[in-house]
Order: structure tokens, then C-alpha cells, then sequence
């Protein structure tokens, strides 16, 4: 089978079968760039497996391009990275692995091209191209992978019990191919995860978190997670979630699957924004419902607080998957605390008040919480799915009015605590606070302009009632 190169890469190509002609070893590019290769994908990182020294085969072709500088060699693991332009080519000595059942680290020694081979996760990263001094590039297709990328399948090359129980993190590997490529796994496959699932607990959270981070950023991310929940994975790594799912009724009231819910408002989020941690509070938006579900006979299912009980909760599911605990998180705890709002601002009578209070709190954030709240209709009514839209969409003009006219968006006091204190000679107290807390309700009650003269006026008047000179 043919591949399509660049002329850049037919260099590159060349250049490593011109150095390891030098050093008289067979190389191969394998894994993934020749997968996306075949696939029309593109690509930029090429993985090299000499029968050989890899860091050897690194340094001469570093030579012949001289970029002798731009090698760095990681001896513990026997392997070297060379960055050439665009591309990042990484070496290594084709190797053989073995495992201890309580690790996912193998042990490894120098193999042959077939033990390198066989050492691979699925069929479709087992392609390989020889490297040799002519135009040929000739795909080495040991284990049927580009019948499986016809098919558009995830199989692993040996028994999947092994490959599985060997390395776990293969599993969520699985998963995360299946949801970016949109394949679909092996029968065989996919039973060998859902029995060695218990073998994940042996993965680091980190590393757990880096292919869930792939899966959220793919196009579809719910394929992931439907397959993760399948799977039993999901009930592992993120138990909150699975806690959504599933439908109770009472009295002949049924409250909807919260869990389905969700990966569609995901989905919905995706197919409008890239931004990783915005997806982020779509899956979490609504992770408070399992612990503030309740059935009383007036109302019937009922969910209250679970935007103020969800946004807590994010702080110890970051932690525990060791997630950024910085600025993002509070970012995703904002629009998970608030993603309720804009809906109770459809109303045609909505005050300004409540507007310049919504302003307020979401700041720089209100164009990220409306992208969520329009994502949050999934319903399955289509005419009741253009009026919500529709209302939002008033609702985002009736903001950007308020908005120009009071400039409240990522808003600051016109007047500081210490332009209070020197006014009427106070050393920081309570009544600093209380003045401007009156301040700032009456900016956002309307009383007064967000202007530092109305609120300087205000405060002398709130002042004179505080017996304050």
C-alpha cells in the first residue's frame, strides 16, 4: 500500500536510512505516524525502532543534519529524541518486555523486530515502514492493521486478557483510539477490559487523567465515556458519574437518566467549543444531583442546591484525579455554581438588577456560561428545543445591553476600602466592609451609576447614616 509524503519527509526518511546504512542496522518508522499516514491523518512524531542502539542511530543522524544540538538522550530508558523543523523523532533499540503482576513498568531487554512487534497495544500501531536508500516505502503489516483500519477496529495483536493485565493503562488507551478514531472495539477486546478493569487501580491518577483528557478533547467524547461506563471502568475512576445514572420512579414520576444527560450536554458543548476546561463543567454540571435527590408528593423529583453542592465537590475530584488545582478549577466551580442562572432569565420581565447580578458574578466568564446553558437543553422535543435557544438568545442580547450601559463584566469597586478609610478616618473594620457591600448593591440594584462620583456621593450619605464624619 501506498502512503502520500511530503517532500520535507522524504528527506527526513532518507536521511535516517542514509545513518543507518552508516552504522549498518535495519530501522523502521513504527506506530503511530504510520497509522495516521494511512488513515490521511496528519502527523509530525515519528517513533524509530533500530535492531540496534537507538540513541547510536540518534546521534548519526543528528550528524548528517546537523543538528547536533537538538538530540536529547535519555540513557535510563535507552532511548533519544531529535527535533528536525516540524518533526519530532524519537529512537529506540527494538526491545522485548516482561511484567510483574502488582506493576505496569516491564522489565525489558534487547529483542528482535518481531518481539518489538509484539510488545505493541493494538493491531493499528503495529505498522511499520523499513527505512531503505530508495523510494520504497513499503508498510510491514504483521497482525492484519490495515484490514483493522478498514474496518475501523481496536484489537490488540496478542491475547487482550495479557496485553490488558500486563499494562492496564492499555485499557483506557483502548477507549481513547475508539472515541478519537471513531472505531469500535473487538468483542474479544472489549470483554478482556471489562474483566481486567480491576487491574486500572494499579495506574497512577495521573496517567488515568492524561487519556481521559484525550477523550474529553475528541469530537464525540461520549462514545468514550458510554464505553468507559460499559466497560466498568468509569465506575473506577470516576464514581461520582456513574452515581448519575440510571432512572427511579415513583407515584408514576420518573426524574431522566442524569448520566446520559450529561456526556449529551457534552457533546452539544463540544460541537461549539474546543476549551478543555468548559467541557469540564459540562461533565460536572450537574455531579451534585445524586446527593440533593429527593421525591416529596407536591413537587415530585426534586434536585435543590445541586449546583452549590456539584461545585464543591469538584475541589476533591481534581484532587484525587490530580487535576490543575489552580485557576481552572475555580473557573470550572464558577460555571458549575451558576450554570442554573441564565435560566431563570428567559422571563420577558426580567429585571436589569438581575442581569447586573449575573454579570457580576460570572464576569469574564458569562460568554463561557451561556455556551453551557444553551449545551444544557437536551431535550428530545425539537420545537421546545428552538423556543429555549431562542430565549437564550434573548437573554445573551439582554445582557450585552446591560452590559455596555454599566460596565459591570470582570467588575472592580469605583471606590477602594482605602479611599473609604482616609474619607472618613477609619482604620480597617467592619464598617469599611458593611460601606462597601452598600456600595455594591446599590451598582447592582440599579440606585446608582458605576461611576466612582455617584458611588463617592453614596458613600457619604451611607456614611452620615453610620454617624460616621
Amino acid at each position: 500500500m501506498e502512503i502520500l509524503i511530503s517532500d520535507s519527509e522524504k528527506i527526513l526518511i532518507n536521511s535516517i536510512a542514509n545513518a543507518s546504512k552508516n552504522l549498518g542496522v535495519k530501522s523502521y518508522i513504527i506506530g503511530g505516524y504510520v497509522r495516521d499516514k494511512v488513515m490521511k491523518r496528519p502527523s509530525k512524531d515519528m517513533d524509530i525502532v533500530c535492531i540496534g542502539d537507538g540513541i547510536a542511530l540518534a546521534k548519526e543522524l543528528s550528524k548528517l543534519l546537523g543538528v547536533t544540538r537538538e538530540i536529547v538522550i535519555f540513557k535510563r530508558f535507552g532511548t533519544a529524541m531529535v527535533k528536525h523543523n516540524e518533526f519530532e523523532l524519537e529512537f529506540v533499540g527494538a526491545r522485548k518486555e516482561s511484567y510483574n503482576f502488582d506493576s505496569r513498568k516491564p522489565v525489558v531487554e534487547s529483542g528482535s523486530f518481531q518481539d518489538d512487534l509484539n510488545r505493541r497495544d493494538f493491531t493499528i500501531n503495529t505498522l511499520a515502514i523499513e527505512l531503505k536508500q530508495d523510494d520504497d516505502l513499503r508498510i510491514v503489516d504483521t497482525f492484519g492493521g490495515l484490514d483493522h483500519i478498514k474496518q475501523k477496529l481496536i484489537i490488540t495483536p496478542l491475547d487482550p486478557d495479557i496485553t490488558f493485565s500486563d499494562d492496564p493503562l492499555r485499557m483506557m488507551r483502548a477507549i481513547r483510539f475508539a472515541t478519537q478514531l471513531n472505531f469500535n472495539i473487538d468483542e474479544a477486546t472489549f470483554k478482556a477490559i471489562t474483566k481486567n478493569k480491576d487491574r486500572i487501580k494499579i495506574v497512577s491518577p495521573e496517567r488515568i487523567s492524561e487519556e481521559l483528557q484525550k477523550i474529553i478533547a475528541a469530537n464525540n467524547p461520549s462514545k468514550g465515556f458510554k464505553l468507559l461506563f460499559d466497560s466498568g471502568l468509569l465506575q473506577i475512576i470516576f464514581p461520582e458519574l456513574t452515581e448519575l445514572a440510571g432512572v427511579e420512579t415513583k407515584k408514576g414520576l420518573s426524574h431522566k437518566d442524569n448520566f446520559y444527560h450529561t456526556i449529551q450536554v457534552l457533546d452539544n458543548l463540544a460541537a461549539k467549543s474546543d476549551n478543555q476546561w468548559l467541557r469540564w463543567a459540562a461533565i460536572l454540571h450537574d455531579i451534585g444531583k445524586a446527593k440533593t435527590k429527593r421525591f416529596n408528593n407536591k413537587e415530585g423529583w426534586t434536585f435543590h442546591g445541586h449546583e452549590v453542592v456539584g461545585a464543591n465537590m469538584v475541589f476533591h475530584i481534581f484532587k484525587r484525579m490530580r487535576l490543575p488545582l489552580d485557576h481552572k478549577m475555580k473557573y470550572i466551580q464558577k460555571l458549575v455554581r451558576l450554570h442554573l442562572r441564565p435560566m431563570t432569565l428567559v422571563k420577558e420581565e426580567v429585571t436589569d438588577s438581575a442581569l447586573r447580578r449575573l454579570l457580576f458574578e460570572a464576569g469574564n466568564d458569562i460568554d463561557d456560561l451561556m455556551i453551557l446553558a444553551k449545551a444544557d437543553i437536551t431535550s428530545k422535543n425539537e420545537r421546545k428545543i428552538k423556543t429555549f435557544l431562542k430565549n437564550y438568545d434573548l437573554v445573551i442580547e439582554k445582557l450585552k445591553e446591560v452590559e455596555e450601559k454599566d460596565k459591570l463584566r470582570n467588575w472592580q469597586p469605583p471606590i477602594s476600602g482605602e479611599e473609604i478609610m482616609k474619607a472618613f478616618g477609619l482604620n480597617p473594620s467592619k464598617e469599611v466592609g458593611i460601606i462597601k457591600t452598600e456600595i455594591r448593591e446599590a451598582i447592582l440594584d440599579g440606585k446608582i451609576a458605576n461611576n466612582y462620583d455617584d458611588a463617592y456621593k453614596y458613600m457619604k450619605e451611607i456614611g452620615e447614616k453610620m454617624g460616621l464624619r
